[in-house]
């Protein structure tokens, strides 16, 4: 019983340093720019292991201030991935809801798909997930969390948002989620990804090309080796005739 009684305390002691460790990290990042995220690090370790689809691509990112990034880039990506942003606290439980079932959904429909393609003799293909993420949930789990899904990073993330959004300013969080969102392999942040598709700084995008690199977000490295799809075109005229609407912080 006495041993028990001292692994949970360790068990405890552990999870309480790392939850400080991850809020004095949060902290620090109001005046310090982070150099790397945890999402970088695990990209950066499968292509030097796995070896590059692209050739040999140097990693490119290059941190450019919140003055020198385009307001149509940041109204671009609030407009595609959160129209809310300045408004809510972090979380929005009710797109959380909303993605819930949309995927539940989605993966009815799915199994009903893959027993008739298993049937025919074909490889089923899995169901398209949508996520319900605010950017700053999408900030919190780049910059401190691995990709698993679980329930237990999943109450992480919503933790860390509600750090981010405590501690530093939705401009600055704004700000950190442009310089590192990945924009296709080895293509991160809105400097990298502006030289790399359009051969021009952040400052200087327009409204669709802006519109087209929010498009991109969800699945950079499918939309990289596609930019002739219709999809991603048709979809970036929405998105830069929502663009007027989208508030900046």
């Amino acid at each position: 019983m006495i041993a028990a009684l001292r692994w949970l305390g360790c068990v405890l002691i552990a999870a309480f340093a790392l939850q400080l460790f991850f809020i004095l990290r949060i902290a620090a990042m109001a005046v310090i720019d982070p150099q790397s995220t945890t999402f970088q690090r695990s990209e950066a370790w499968q292509l030097a292991t796995q070896g590059r689809s692209n050739g040999e691509r140097e990693w490119r990112q290059q941190w450019v201030p919140y003055s020198r990034i385009s307001d149509s880039l940041k109204r671009a990506v609030i407009a595609s991935e959160d129209s809310e942003f300045i408004y809510h606290q972090g979380v929005e439980w009710e797109a959380i809801e909303r993605a819930r079932q949309r995927n539940a959904k989605a993966e009815e429909i799915a199994a009903r798909r893959a027993a008739q393609m298993r049937a025919r003799g074909k490889e089923p293909r899995p169901a398209p997930l949508r996520g319900g993420s605010t950017i700053t949930q999408q900030l919190a789990k780049n910059l401190l969390l691995s990709s698993e899904r679980t329930m237990l990073r999943k109450g992480q993330e919503l933790v860390l948002a509600t750090a981010l959004e405590t501690f530093l300013s939705k401009e600055r969080i704004l700000e950190i989620y442009l310089n590192n969102v990945e924009w296709g392999e080895g293509i991160f942040g809105a400097e990298a990804a502006a030289q790399h598709y359009f051969k021009k700084p952040a400052a200087r995008l327009g409204v669709n090309e802006a519109a087209r690199l929010a498009v991109m977000l969800p699945s950079p490295k499918f939309f990289e080796r596609r930019q002739g799809s219709g999809y991603l075109a048709s979809r970036t005229a929405t998105i830069a005739a929502r663009m007027p609407a989208a508030e900046l912080p």
